[in-house]
């Protein structure tokens, strides 16, 4: 259902049996971890019209794993990590402390 490298292709399918009786699959809930726990594997700067996935391209690669920015340094709001020309920004790969 999700690429292997998506934040949610490591959680658990879970099953939710509707009144009529089908069943229907669904991926359970994802928390957010600690990002002060994760190993930091970069630093990066944040410049004048940057965007999460323009930092994450320069860094990583592929621009889908911006939320490996956000997850590094405990976004809730993931814009705001790139209001502020600067500012540095941990990097971690996911899942590992």
């Amino acid at each position: 259902m999700f690429d292997p490298e998506s934040r949610y292709a490591a959680l658990e399918t879970a099953l939710y049996t509707l009144r009529d009786g089908r069943a229907v699959a669904y991926k359970r809930r994802r928390f957010l971890p600690d990002g002060n726990a994760l190993a930091v594997v970069a630093e990066v700067t944040v410049e004048q019209g940057d965007r999460l996935d323009l930092l994450t391209a320069r860094t990583l690669g592929p621009p889908e794993y911006y939320w490996r920015l956000c997850d590094a340094n405990n976004a809730m709001r993931p814009r705001t990590l790139v209001e502020m020309p600067g500012r540095r920004l941990r990097l971690s790969m996911p899942g590992t402390l």
